[in-house]
């Protein structure tokens, strides 16, 4: 089990920015693919990006972004500090969620929403 904690969640005005951060425990092979989802209470849980962190290249062609992100949200890790994080651009209202940070062995298992680590979500309000 790989402990993850989010911070960098807040309110800010629509056009705003805000950076995520998530740190993990350790290393270890289930936080390989490391991802932020968002969920509202009228919403389902859904996947923002990913990127593969298992060492080797982690270049942008190791990123995914779900559409409704991509050219606003970028994702990246610094791999020292063990800690991924979620730039977030042209803020708009309907990214307004909890943002948890998830690990995951497989980039499917990720995105299927079946990782084993999950962090305990911080809060984006955006109006």
């Amino acid at each position: 089990h790989v402990q993850l904690v989010e911070s960098g969640g807040g309110a800010v005005q629509a056009g705003g920015s805000l950076r995520l951060s998530c740190v993990a425990s350790r290393r270890h092979y289930s936080t390989n693919y490391m991802g932020w989802f968002r969920q509202t209470p009228a919403k389902e849980r859904e996947g923002v990006a990913s990127i593969y962190t298992g060492g080797g290249n982690v270049g942008s062609d190791a990123t995914n972004y779900a559409d409704s992100v991509k050219g606003r949200f970028t994702i990246s890790v610094d791999i020292a500090k063990n800690t991924v994080y979620l730039q977030m651009n042209s803020l708009a209202p309907e990214d307004t969620a909890m943002y948890y940070c998830a690990g995951a062995s497989t980039l499917g298992t990720l995105w299927r929403g079946q990782a084993p680590n999950w962090g305990q979500g911080t809060q984006v309000t955006v109006s």
